[in-house]
């Protein structure tokens, strides 16, 4: 069964960085898989942040995520990792890491099949 696990949120102070995890167990990313960043702070829908595919290693960013956030992969660990730089008090939110291989549609969370439980990230002086 495939698990998901995010992990490298925490408590910065604005204008820091963060770097989170998502390594996968039972599944070794490859291939059409795509693996996306999402994000839900409370009162608010789900945002996509950013994806990559693997097949291309291709990576693909949402609005929040333009010109401050990076998503890179590391085949050795199983991992794909966001940077987050310049970090704001709205980016304050549970990061979800998800696993998809469709081809298309990479911003729409409801393509994706598999989710991790979510590493909260807040930005506060």
């Amino acid at each position: 069964q495939v698990q998901l696990r995010e992990s490298g949120g925490g408590l910065v102070q604005p204008g820091e960085s963060l770097r989170l995890s998502c390594t996968a167990s039972g599944r070794t990313f490859g291939g059409n898989d795509a693996v996306g960043w999402f994000r839900q702070a409370p009162g608010k829908e789900r945002e996509f942040v950013a994806a990559i595919r693997y097949i291309y290693d291709s990576p693909w960013y949402g609005d929040p995520a333009k010109g401050r956030f990076s998503i890179s992969r590391d085949n050795n660990q199983n991992t794909v990792y966001l940077q987050m730089n310049r970090l704001k008090p709205e980016d304050t939110a549970v990061y979800y890491c998800a696993l998809t291989a469709v081809d298309s549609g990479l911003e729409n969370g409801n393509n994706y099949n598999y989710w991790g439980q979510g590493t909260q990230v807040t930005v506060s002086s």
